[in-house]
C-alpha cells in the first residue's frame, strides 16, 4: 500500500519546525527545526544602529521563508518520503504576529528605504508597546458601548492586531499609507506559499475583533480612534474570511522550488499554534481545557454556549473545532520566567554542580525544588514578569516574590515561580466556570508538559484536576498536518472533517498526572493568598507596580 503524508509547519517565537505525518495512523515519521536568523529584535534592527525602545518585539519575516525552505527538504530527507506522497501542508503561528505588506505580499521590511524603520517589520504577539493605544481602544469602546467588547472579556489585549495597527498610525503615518496590507504572519506563509490571500477565521476572530455573525466593528468606531483608520478593513484588512479546515490553495511553482514539495499540492488556511493543538490531542468535545506551555502559556477550551467570561482573550464560533463555541485565555509569562531566573539569578556553585554532573541548569533545579515540600520555602509569588494577560488583560503589571528571608535557597524561589503559574492558571480555570463554562478535563502540550514532571504535577495539585499530556512533542506541528489532511479530502487519502482525522491523527500519552491530596490542601491555603495579592496589586487597590514603570521610564 502506498502510504500517505502530510506536514505540518509550526513557527513559535525562538523558531520554526516542520513535522512529516503518516495520514493514516498520526505516526510522526520525521522533524526537523530552524531557529531564526534573527531572533526576537527587542534591542536594535538587524542595522545594530536603529534602537528599540521599551516593550518592543520584532521579527524578521526572512526567517519564516528560511524555515520552509530548510526543514521542509529536510524532513523529506529524513524520512525518504516522495514529495508526491505529501498530500497536504498546514501551517500554524503564535499570534497576534502581524506585518505591513504591499499589495504583491512583500513586506515593507524588504524595501531598502524602509529596513531601518521598526514598523516596517512583523510585530511579534509580545510586542508589548501598543499599550497606550489598547488602553484608548478599550476607553473609546466602552463609551461607546460597544458589543464586542463582552467577546474578549472587556478589554482588547496590546498584543492584538487593533492596537498595534494604531500604533502604526500613531508612531509612523507615512508607513499606514504605504502598507496595502496588514497580515497575520500565518496568513502571510499561506499567502507566499498559495499566491492567495485567504485570511483565516481564527485569528480573524481572536485577535483582530471580527465576529461570525457581526463582522468586524463599524467604520465609525475605527473612525473614532484615528481619521485614517476608518476604511481600515476594506483598505488593508479583508472581509473575506475563511473557517479553519478550509483549503487556502495549493502550491505554486515558486513556493515548489522553495520547499520541494509538488506543484498542487493542497494547503490549509492559516491557523494558530494553540487553537490547532486542541484536534491533536483527540479533543473535539466541548468541556476540556488545553494548556500549551512554552514560553507562555496559552488555554483553549471548546464550549457549546457563547458566554462572557471576564479577562477572556476572546471566544470565537468554529474558531477551534467547527459547530463550537472556542474559548482562549492565557499567561504571558511561563517558559520566559524560568529562564529570567536562570539567566539572572542561579550563583555560580550551582552552574558548576549542573555541569559536573552532566546536567543542565534547570534540571538541576528542578531536582533541588522537587524535594521540597508544597508550602515549605514559605514563599508566594505572582507570576507577572511579562505583565498579565488573563484575566486582568494589562501588561503594565510586573513580577513578584513574597516570603525572602537570608536563608532563602535559589531552588526555592524556582519552585515559588513555578507555583505562581500554577496559580494563574487556576485563577483562568475558576474565572471561566465561575461564569458558565465548564472545565470537566484538563490537558497539557508543549515542551514543558513533556519535560517537567514536577511542574505537571504541581499544576494537578494546584488545581486539584487530573492532567492528561499530548503524546507528540510537536503537537501544534501534528495538529497543522492534520488539517493539511483535511484540505487534502478524502479522495487523496486524507479526512473529510478535523473530527474525523483527530480520531485517527491525535493522542495522548497513556499516564497521566493525579492530585496529590496532601499538597491539594496545602495549595488551597497558598491559592488563597495569591488571590489576595492578585487583587490588591492588580485591580487598583495599590498600582505601584506601574508607578514604579514610570518612574523608571523617567529616570531612562
Amino acid at each position: 500500500m502506498n502510504h500517505k503524508y502530510t506536514i505540518g509547519v509550526d513557527y513559535g517565537t525562538q523558531s520554526g519546525r516542520a513535522v512529516l505525518v503518516e495520514v493514516k495512523t498520526g505516526k510522526e515519521v520525521a522533524a526537523a527545526v530552524k531557529v531564526y536568523r534573527h531572533g526576537v529584535m527587542d534591542e536594535y534592527l538587524p542595522d545594530g544602529v536603529t534602537k528599540l525602545e521599551p516593550d518592543w518585539a520584532l521579527q524578521h519575516p526572512q526567517d519564516y521563508l528560511e524555515v520552509l525552505r530548510e526543514t521542509i527538504p529536510e524532513v523529506l530527507k529524513k524520512s525518504g518520503v516522495k514529495a508526491e506522497d505529501v498530500i497536504g501542508l498546514g501551517i500554524d503561528f503564535t499570534a497576534c504576529t502581524m506585518l505591513p505588506t504591499y499589495k504583491d505580499g512583500t513586506p515593507l521590511c524588504f524595501d531598502e528605504n524602509l529596513k531601518s524603520n521598526p514598523h516596517a517589520y512583523v510585530k511579534l504577539w509580545k510586542h508589548h508597546a501598543a499599550q497606550e493605544e489598547a488602553n484608548k481602544l478599550n476607553k473609546i469602546a466602552e463609551e461607546r458601548g460597544e458589543r464586542f467588547l463582552k467577546n474578549y472579556g472587556g478589554k482588547i489585549s496590546s498584543e492584538w492586531m487593533m492596537p498595534k495597527i494604531l500604533q502604526i498610525v500613531n508612531e509612523a503615518p507615512d508607513i499606514y499609507d504605504l502598507a496595502d496590507r496588514f497580515m497575520e504572519a500565518t496568513d502571510w506563509v499561506v499567502f507566499e506559499l498559495t499566491g492567495e490571500e485567504k485570511r483565516n477565521s481564527c485569528t480573524a476572530g481572536y485577535k483582530a475583533i471580527w465576529h461570525k455573525q457581526e463582522g468586524y466593528p463599524s467604520r465609525d468606531f475605527f473612525k473614532s480612534l484615528h481619521p485614517k483608520l476608518e476604511n481600515v478593513v476594506e483598505e488593508k484588512l479583508s472581509t473575506d474570511i475563511y473557517s479553519i479546515g478550509s483549503k487556502a490553495g495549493e502550491i505554486t511553482s515558486k513556493a515548489a522550488e522553495l520547499t520541494g514539495l509538488k506543484i498542487g499540492t493542497a494547503v490549509a488556511v492559516g491557523n494558530v499554534d494553540a487553537h490547532v493543538s486542541v484536534p491533536a490531542l483527540g479533543m473535539t468535545e466541548a468541556g476540556k481545557m488545553l494548556m500549551i506551555m512554552g514560553t507562555s502559556t496559552c488555554h483553549v477550551m471548546l464550549g457549546t454556549d457563547e458566554k462572557v467570561v471576564p479577562g477572556m482573550c476572546g471566544v470565537v464560533e468554529d474558531g477551534i473545532i467547527p459547530g463550537l463555541l472556542g474559548y482562549e485565555a492565557g499567561q504571558s509569562c511561563v517558559g520566559d520566567h524560568f529562564e529570567w531566573f536562570v539567566e539572572n539569578c542561579v550563583p555560580a556553585s550551582l552552574t558548576e554542580e549542573a555541569e559536573e554532573r552532566g546536567l543542565d541548569i534547570h534540571g538541576l533545579l528542578t531536582e533541588k525544588a522537587e524535594k521540597l515540600q508544597a508550602g515549605e520555602s514559605g514563599l508566594i509569588a505572582l507570576d507577572w514578569w511579562n505583565g498579565n494577560r488573563s484575566v486582568l488583560v494589562d501588561v503594565d503589571l510586573t513580577g513578584m516574590i513574597l516570603g525572602c528571608t537570608l536563608l532563602t535557597k535559589p531552588e526555592e524561589i524556582y519552585r515559588a515561580l513555578i507555583e505562581a503559574t500554577a496559580y494563574g492558571t487556576r485563577k483562568i480555570i475558576d474565572t471561566f466556570e465561575e461564569n458558565g463554562v465548564p472545565i470537566h478535563e484538563l490537558y497539557a502540550a508543549g515542551g514543558i508538559a513533556e519535560k517537567n514532571k514536577l511542574m505537571m504535577q504541581i499544576y494537578a495539585d494546584v488545581t486539584n484536576r487530573e492532567i492528561r499530556i499530548s503524546a507528540s512533542a510537536q503537537t501544534p506541528a501534528l495538529g497543522s498536518a492534520m488539517f493539511g489532511a483535511v484540505v487534502a479530502g478524502k479522495e487523496k487519502g486524507g479526512y473529510d472533517s478535523i473530527v474525523e482525522a483527530a480520531k485517527h491523527m491525535g493522542k495522548v500519552k497513556e499516564e497521566y498526572y493525579k492530585p496529590n491530596k496532601k499538597n491539594v490542601e496545602i495549595y488551597e491555603k497558598l491559592y488563597a493568598e495569591y488571590n489576595i495579592l492578585h487583587d490588591y496589586f492588580g485591580r487598583g487597590t495599590n498600582d505601584v507596580m506601574k508607578r514604579l514603570k514610570k518612574i523608571k521610564a523617567a529616570v531612562k
